[in-house]
């Protein structure tokens, strides 16, 4: 299978709803993505920087409209003016001529947080999504997901399960997502709500995918489907069940505690890389990377 010419950048999410700026009182911490380089960093990897043409797909947020106002500020504040706003609220828009024109026509899209069942379940299989696969494969061309927007951009998506019982067999649920990168499990919030142990699970339960764990204020810009740099000022953490040993997950009864023997662990920082194929991490130099 080919590489894709495309981008795929994912990023941990911020305050509970999805999007950076939703709170003032969290405005000089949100501002992390512009001072780290996130949304700058999108942008200057695009296909005409800041002459790129955005859509930012709201389809999975609770309160659309102000989400995509705040993505056009922001984006402003970039001197990023072409940005449009996509609330497709169903399949039948996910299929409109109209709304696979603008995709036609756009340099990036960004998928904003929420739902991320949503996304899978208004987009999976449209027009939409697969002009959406069909440009990240064949054009210079960003998807960009945040929070939801993220978990749901792997082969396989995590929709529920509680960090504290994450251990317990079948308290992680699992499903399709929307495929723009395969034998990745993605979780979002990460650090801050403490999911390491629905991410371990995810693994186990299917080693072939490297677990990404996205703490917040945190990305990660895959370039060719397998390299993975870090963005951002936060921690990344990544599980690897490859070498698993074994585990009882088969074993025990639903609700029982899990047992799991020989997980690899890495943790991320900015200007890290790690390889998909040959999984290995390059620790980066920070200091030069945050300049």
């Amino acid at each position: 299978m080919n590489s894709p010419k495309g981008k795929l950048v994912i990023i941990g999410g911020s305050v509970d709803r999805g999007s950076f700026t939703e709170n003032p009182d969290d405005l000089q911490r949100n501002l992390k993505f512009f001072e780290k380089g996130i949304l700058k960093r999108i942008t200057t990897e695009s296909a005409k920087n800041n002459l790129s043409r955005f859509e930012i797909i709201t389809t999975a947020s609770s309160i659309p409209e102000e989400v995509g106002e705040e993505y056009i500020k922001a984006f402003a504040q970039l001197n990023v003016m072409d940005v449009g706003v996509l609330n497709i609220k169903t399949r039948e828009e996910a299929n409109s001529p109209e709304y696979v024109e603008r995709l036609r026509k756009a340099d990036v899209v960004m998928f904003t947080g929420g739902d991320q069942l949503r996304l899978t379940s208004i987009f999976g299989g449209t027009t939409f999504h697969h002009l959406l696969l069909e440009k990240y494969e064949n054009e210079h061309f960003i998807i960009s997901g945040t929070s939801a927007g993220a978990a749901a951009s792997s082969n396989n998506m995590i929709y529920q399960g509680s960090s504290h019982g994450a251990l317990l067999k079948g308290e992680v649920k699992i499903t399709g997502g929307l495929g723009f990168i395969n034998n990745v499990i993605i979780d979002t919030h990460f650090v801050q709500r403490g999911r390491i142990g629905r991410l371990m699970y995810a693994c186990a339960s299917n080693p072939i995918n490297i677990g990404i764990g996205l703490g917040e204020d945190t990305g990660l810009l895959i370039t060719n489907g397998n390299d993975m740099e870090a963005i951002g000022s936060g921690l990344i953490i990544l599980v690897d069940a490859t070498h698993m040993r074994h585990t009882n997950m088969t074993e025990v009864e639903m609700g029982e505690p899990v047992s799991i023997e020989n997980l690899v662990v890495h943790v991320m920082a900015i200007a890290d890389h790690y390889n998909l194929k040959t999984k290995k991490l390059i620790i980066g130099h920070h200091k030069i990377a945050s300049e």
